[in-house]
């Protein structure tokens, strides 16, 4: 099987390293026609000066014809992935890709419009930017032959929303680079029953994360042996920066970046690790990357109960602490309960079954099995929702 991936996708985003490399891993030849234009960009919301969107913009339009020329010379191949970010990619590629007659996998990953309009609330659902985000989704949604989302909950989504058949939706998880985030080696010592639990929390600042909900907790448990470590930034960060000024927290340690390669040892250095407790919708279909690392790394897990997260486990697993969306005091709850009874998990072997099933070979097999099944029904986007 020949694939090729195809466009401006974000190399600094894990979800297409671990694609393309668990094809790789599944014996598929993976051919990449790429140009790098997010390169730096970590939060593409957060480039808010006009010099800077001009310099992306014109990065971003100067790639395609060199990208074009790229895949029309390319030798033939059973299927094109666009990856992540390819909303504009896939509407570029679409009638090279049918002249070629190659179907199109778009690796969706989010919704645009959801994200900025309905999610972090930066413009009104009536704005003409919204109305434009919703057509231009609609369109590019059927330009692709498949798409693929990460959950069923984001996938059942896309079909509400945008009216996309189910049987052009597949679901691939995000999955871990395991390499990356390996099992935490085994304690040297056991903590003493007094002494503090250290709390992790790692991400960006944006609504979907809930950190307001942490710092809450905090607030309500800064009497008790917890010490917690928040660190990121981004659209959130000046709210958070004023609850922290009203009321300081001695025990909470904000730090606004390490690199990608340290996160596990603040993994490792945690004695739990927390995910998401935002209350948005979206916030409920998604499973983020941090969920996927702290259960690829053997830690202990906090994060909100949600249709997305049931996909993938359960309250009854050990290790994992599932609680309602944007509640503080569940959150506290969910630490003394842990607190109580983390002697008994063994970081060794906690969450080894899942992790086995999340790392690249594994999730590029759903990816594979998508790709085969096209090829043996193929869908022609111009004719079906």
């Amino acid at each position: 099987m020949r694939v090729v991936y195809w466009g401006t996708y974000d190399t600094g985003k894990p979800r297409n390293r671990i694609m393309i490399r668990g094809l790789r891993e599944n014996g598929v030849e993976v051919i990449e026609c790429h140009a790098e234009v997010w390169k730096g960009i970590e939060d593409k919301s957060q480039v808010s000066n006009w010099p800077d969107r001009l310099r992306l913009l014109v990065r971003w339009l100067l790639s395609y014809p060199v990208l074009i020329w790229r895949y029309l010379r390319l030798p033939k191949h059973d299927v094109v992935v666009v990856g992540y970010m390819g909303h504009l990619d896939v509407l570029v590629l679409w009638p090279f890709a049918k002249l070629r007659g190659v179907p199109i996998i778009w690796d969706a990953f989010l919704s645009l419009y959801n994200t900025v309009v309905e999610d972090r609330n930066l413009v009104a659902p009536n704005h003409p930017l919204a109305r434009f985000l919703f057509a231009w989704e609609w369109i590019v949604c059927r330009a692709a032959g498949l798409l693929i989302l990460d959950t069923q909950a984001h996938a059942d989504y896309f079909t509400q929303q945008f009216k996309v058949l189910p049987h052009r939706i597949g679901v691939v998880f995000v999955g871990a680079e395991t390499n990356a985030f390996p099992l935490r080696p085994k304690a040297t010592r056991m903590k003493a029953p007094n002494e503090s639990l250290t709390v992790l929390f790692y991400g960006q600042f944006i609504p979907l994360h809930g950190i307001e909900t942490i710092i809450r907790a905090a607030q309500q448990a800064e009497s008790e042996a917890i010490q917690w470590i928040l660190i990121g930034r981004g659209q959130m960060e000046l709210k958070i920066r004023n609850m922290l000024q009203a009321h300081p927290l001695p025990k909470l340690e904000w730090i606004p970046w390490v690199p990608y390669e340290e996160l596990v040892q603040w993994i490792h250095r945690a004695d739990i690790c927390l995910g998401i407790f935002g209350n948005s919708d979206k916030a409920a279909r998604v499973i983020p990357n941090k969920i996927f690392q702290i259960l690829s790394s053997g830690k202990p897990l906090i994060t909100r109960e949600s249709p997305a997260i049931r996909e993938l486990l359960s309250p009854e697993m050990p290790g994992v602490f599932l609680l309602p969306p944007a509640e503080p005091t569940a959150l506290v709850y969910a630490i003394r309960k842990f607190a109580a009874q983390h002697h008994s998990l063994d970081g060794e072997t906690l969450h080894r079954k899942v992790a086995n099933g999340i790392n690249p070979r594994a999730i590029a097999r759903d990816l594979i099995k998508l790709i085969k099944d096209l090829k043996r029904n193929p869908i022609e986007s111009s004719r079906s929702g």
